[in-house]
């Protein structure tokens, strides 16, 4: 996949930012690229930044139980990550993991506590932005609860489908490990795919590799 180099318009940042104030986020932007597989911060590690999707995908994810891991959500091309431990805290509260070849813009705090300063609109839209996360998070919480693992599994196929969209054979654009499919449903992989195969059955959907296709949603809808 071709990467893009950050034009001063397309990130959170530089969209929320004032015109004067870009030739400063040109002058303190470093552009990272982080591998498949490579991670990017890790639970428990001192905060050194925030980071800036340009390209790729990035899961974000916590620790659970013994050697095990909880997603809580996918970062893609124009979201932020990192930005969790900017409130009262020392380091990283969750990890973030590249699921492809990621381009990142990276900033520092200082720098980036100055934007917000400056920026209004970028502040605003930073509240907006821990807002809309802590609503995800406790909707998350509440499936984990309240929904039985048939439920879950069916949240995370139709939350995938809604997130990053299918190709015109309808099958969703994202790619992901059995792992990472049954830790954002928040299950094992040898359940989840027992549900999915039941499913493929079934005629709800279609998985192949590591393509899956739902077709019928209203199936899947009436699980959670």
């Amino acid at each position: 996949m071709q990467k893009k180099n950050c034009d001063l318009n397309n990130c959170f940042l530089c969209k929320h930012s004032i015109t004067a104030w870009l030739p400063a986020v040109a002058a303190n932007k470093k552009s990272l690229l982080f591998k498949k597989g490579a991670v990017i911060f890790e639970e428990e590690m001192p905060i050194n930044g925030i980071y800036f999707i340009n390209n790729g995908v990035v899961k974000v994810h916590k620790k659970w139980g013994n050697e095990k891991q909880f997603i809580l959500h996918f970062a893609k091309e124009g979201d932020v990550v990192g930005y969790r431990g900017l409130v009262n805290e020392q380091v990283y509260p969750v990890s973030a993991t590249a699921l492809e070849d990621t381009l990142l813009c990276f900033f520092d705090i200082p720098f980036f506590e100055n934007s917000l300063k400056v920026n209004i609109d970028l502040l605003y839209a930073f509240m907006q932005l821990y807002a809309i996360e802590l609503k995800q998070v406790e909707k998350r919480m509440g499936s984990l609860v309240h929904l039985d693992v048939k439920g879950r599994v069916a949240e995370t196929l139709l939350q995938l489908h809604n997130d990053f969209g299918v190709d015109d054979k309808g099958i969703i654009q994202i790619w992901l490990t059995k792992q990472d499919l049954a830790a954002y449903a928040g299950t094992t992989y040898e359940t989840f795919f027992r549900i999915l195969h039941e499913w493929v059955q079934a005629g709800i959907v279609k998985y192949s590799g590591k393509n899956i296709t739902i077709l019928n949603i209203q199936a899947l809808q009436a699980h959670v």
